[in-house]
């Protein structure tokens, strides 16, 4: 059998290099033949090399560009004893979307944020089954997205925990017999605290948490609620879902990643310990027509012999509104996905450089949703506009926030350290 032809963009970032670990464990059945960063050259350079990878793409390149990037590429290939394997080297902006638009059998687009649509797109365009840890791209785009799959017969395959729960447990009925989905939330390091006392939170402790290792803009988004909302419109829009039949609901223990009960009363769920190599090795193991061999993720399974306890509890909205906001934007479709988005990738980077309290985030956003007018068509650029705008729209509002921040709150401290990068 031949080796499946991957291309990784977002490769230095957090599922991008457990995605590599996949990947390394199932060498025989992968040939990596592309990988994109965003700044990490370093990192960029020593994948490239170790997967022996022909095309490599930087959005962020140093000062030199692709020269420098030759010579630390063949530097670092002489101190190995080995000759340097990269033929292309793309940078600049559309550098991800480039790698991702050439001829392979799956892409893994693992890119942080919106900056991930272009990707997304080039490949579906170009027919590629798309393994999408990139919820943005499709949560912005929306029926861009979608018509762009159906318009080429590519896969659009999930890799969010949640939403391979999903797919997982869908297969023991039809769409017709589906009740209902049920995503589950961690409720992050802030779960059972109430508003007045999330103004006080820091970055640094919004960054912990409690179950799963991620980058530091899902971590904060973890935190907010708002990666949870994003992906109640990542279900809606991948599994034909209605909204009012998605229901989230806050298990701490990261057990069970999602369920889908079914017209007969009974539930599915799908089990495993946190960790992002199981979803991304279901998913690399997903084949075209649509059927899936387990392949080797490198996680340990649970020790069913020990005891353990799981519960539920409901999402409390009052202390986590973005959750609820998220769901808002995601019915009103159009470019109001967008600007949801757009604007937390702001207000979080605020946030973490301690200009606006934990609660300005959520309130930010409501914001910037209420003065959002759409456009009338829905198009890439239209898209792209209201990301631009809405980008805009936050930067001027943060005054705002910190003016209203209430007495005794100032703005947390920001983390030392922190990047929000990592792709």
């Amino acid at each position: 059998m031949s080796k499946r032809r991957i291309i990784v963009v977002g490769s230095t970032g957090s599922v991008g290099t457990q995605a590599l670990d996949v990947l390394e464990e199932n060498a025989a059945d992968f040939e990596v033949i592309g990988l994109a960063a965003g700044t990490q050259l370093d990192a960029l350079v020593v994948q490239a090399l170790d997967f022996s990878v022909p095309v490599i793409g930087l959005t962020s390149p140093p000062e030199g560009g692709p020269d420098e990037i030759r010579k630390r590429l063949e530097q670092a290939a002489g101190q190995r004893g080995i000759s340097d394997p990269v033929r292309e080297i793309h940078v600049g902006p559309d550098a991800a979307e480039v790698v991702a638009g050439a001829a392979a059998d799956i892409v893994l687009n693992a890119v942080t944020g919106a900056a991930g649509l272009g990707a997304t797109l080039a490949a579906l365009e170009r027919g590629t089954d798309v393994a999408l840890a990139n919820k943005e791209s499709l949560i912005i785009g929306g029926t861009i997205v979608l018509d762009a799959a159906a318009r080429t017969g590519a896969a659009l395959i999930p890799v969010d925990s949640e939403h391979s729960a999903i797919a997982q447990a869908l297969r023991s009925g039809t769409h017709g017999e589906v009740s209902k989905l049920v995503i589950t939330a961690s409720g992050g390091p802030f779960r059972g605290m109430t508003r007045d006392a999330l103004r006080r939170v820091t970055p640094a402790q919004a960054l912990k948490h409690p179950t799963w290792s991620m980058g530091s803009m899902i971590t904060i988004n973890s935190a907010t609620l708002v990666n949870k909302g994003l992906e109640v419109i990542e279900a809606h829009l991948l599994f034909d879902i209605d909204f009012d039949n998605i229901e989230v609901v806050v298990h701490p223990q990261s057990q069970i990643h999602s369920m889908v009960e079914f017209s007969d009363a009974s539930t599915i769920a799908q089990i495993s310990p946190p960790d992002m190599r199981l979803p991304i090795a279901y998913a690399l193991g997903t084949q075209s027509d649509g059927q899936t061999r387990r392949l080797a993720s490198g996680a340990v399974a649970n020790n069913w012999g020990q005891p353990m306890h799981w519960s539920f509890e409901p999402v409390n909205h009052i202390a986590f509104p973005a959750l609820g906001l998220a769901v808002e934007a995601g019915r009103k479709r159009k470019s109001f996905p967008a600007v949801f988005n757009a604007a937390n990738e702001v207000l979080v980077e605020a946030f973490v450089g301690g200009e606006i309290p934990f609660t300005g985030i959520d309130k930010g956003i409501e914001r910037a949703l209420q003065a959002h007018e759409p456009a009338a068509e829905h198009t890439v650029e239209t898209v792209l506009a209201a990301d631009a705008w809405a980008r805009e729209f936050a930067r001027q509002d943060l005054a705002e926030q910190v003016a209203e921040a209430a007495p005794g709150a100032p703005a947390a401290q920001s983390a030392p350290g922190t990047s929000l990068g990592g792709s």
